[in-house]
């Protein structure tokens, strides 16, 4: 009897602890209009690593309309996005070995999905980053804050 008494709060303080554990992953929607679904990723600064899971609802083409995301620090984000045209599409639009990349994603075209899993180290609380799209153009649209909190 005494048994499961001391079983319960151990099972109990077990269960709350899983529960209230961080979601160290996104999920983020991008269309042929150019818009993702979210325009704020925001990483619990408990998570050792972080997970963006990337859909394409519409339609069109990688090479028409592809989609990524790419996360740099928020001064970085616009020459990223310039250096990666050059680097074309079969970089992913984005300057190999660019180290102000912190990750990004597979270019993805309509219907399909990606992840990237990456170390939440490469980032610093109060640091403003930002997430957007490398593919030609999009930047201007698909674009948000990344925060560490």
């Amino acid at each position: 009897m005494k048994t499961k008494y001391l079983i319960a709060p151990a099972l109990l303080a077990a269960l709350s602890t899983s529960a209230m554990a961080a979601d160290c992953s996104v999920n983020i929607d991008a269309n042929d209009a150019m818009k993702f679904d979210k325009n704020e990723i925001v990483i619990d600064k408990s998570c050792k690593e972080f997970t963006i899971n990337l859909t394409h609802s519409g339609k069109l083409a990688r090479n028409v309309m592809g989609h990524n995301i790419v996360i740099t620090k928020t001064d970085d984000s616009a020459a990223v996005a310039r250096d990666g045209l050059a680097a074309g599409l079969d970089n992913q639009y984005v300057k190999p070995d660019d180290a102000r990349v912190v990750t990004y994603t597979d270019i993805i075209g309509g219907g399909e999905k990606t992840s990237k899993t990456f170390s939440v180290e490469k980032l610093v609380a109060g640091q403003n980053y930002t997430f957007f799209c490398s593919f030609p153009g999009h930047v201007a649209l698909m674009k948000g804050a990344v925060s560490v909190k």
